[in-house]
């Protein structure tokens, strides 16, 4: 009886020790790192298996929105894949809640925030490592061609859209306040599509909104006209954590190369409505 149960421990034994070795093969498989884990441990992000995670808002043509083949695309998106192929990452998309950005950000949700973002001196002061401004943008209204709104002073009693958690919000609720004053009332909608889904069912009678997704909106779209006047000026930039410097250097270093190889202008071609306003192309 003693041999039998000392065969059935050895044979335990064995089959334990097996399992062992295989589980600490399979950890070598398939290992990723994400770009900012890459910095924290002191390596090159340009390394293999590293995962850069793009944050962007999913609705916001030129620079960002969903393709008809149902992949993200867009100017930023475009330009930062050719960042992650030049640095031999591999490039991963995530759509954030614009209005919740940068604690998806700080979550590790994504590496950056890249997507129309406007430069704001309040992410600066918070810790946020912001790169060189890229774009250059103006705040606009969107109304209907057959609206009687043809200025800023024409909203007094109106009921105006503005997408939450953008510049536009923010302008309104400081050095436009007084203009805003005088709106008959404000919505705050989570996305520029569902704020242009409002003008069109007449829900509101403006929208505030950035210059290039007017141009965009307008371009697709009949019925609609963008009134000819600067409600504020603004450019656009890439956020990263506090902490990741290095990461934002990497990125802008990439985006220069892709500048002085024609890349950047290639990509920008595809994107008419945007190239005059590109700071990179002047």
């Amino acid at each position: 009886m003693k041999k039998t149960v000392s065969i059935l421990l050895a044979v335990l034994l064995l089959i334990g020790a097996v399992a062992a070795l295989a589980a600490c093969g399979s950890k070598t498989d398939d290992v990723t790192t994400t770009a900012a884990e890459a910095e924290s441990k002191d390596a090159s992000p340009a390394s293999a298996g590293v995962v850069f995670t793009m944050g962007i808002d999913p609705e916001y043509p030129p620079f960002s929105y969903l393709g008809d083949d149902g992949e993200y695309t867009g100017f930023d998106v475009e330009v930062c894949q050719a960042v992650c192929q030049k640095l031999g990452w591999e490039f991963k998309v995530f759509a954030v809640n614009w209005d919740e950005k940068l604690i998806q950000l700080d979550s590790n949700e994504c590496d950056c925030v890249w997507s129309g973002m406007t430069i704001l001196d309040s992410m600066k002061e918070a810790g946020y490592v912001i790169s060189e401004p890229y774009f250059d943008n103006e705040q606009v209204l969107l109304v209907k061609d057959d609206s009687e709104i043809n200025t800023s002073a024409d909203l007094a009693g109106k009921t105006v859209a503005v997408q939450l958690g953008t510049s536009g919000e923010a302008l309104l609720g400081d050095d436009l306040a007084d203009l805003a004053a005088t709106f008959g009332d404000l919505v705050t909608c989570d996305s520029f599509v569902k704020c242009f889904t409002e003008l069109a069912g007449n829900a509101v009678e403006a929208v505030f909104v950035d210059k290039p997704v007017a141009e965009s909106y307008v371009e697709e779209n009949e019925g609609f006209r963008i009134i000819d006047e600067d409600l504020g000026a603004e450019q656009y930039g890439i956020a990263f954590r506090a902490g990741d410097a290095e990461l934002c250097a990497q990125v802008e270093a990439a985006v220069k190369e892709l500048c002085e190889d024609g890349t950047y202008a290639a990509i920008a071609e595809k994107y008419p409505t945007i190239t005059a306003n590109l700071i990179y192309l002047h």
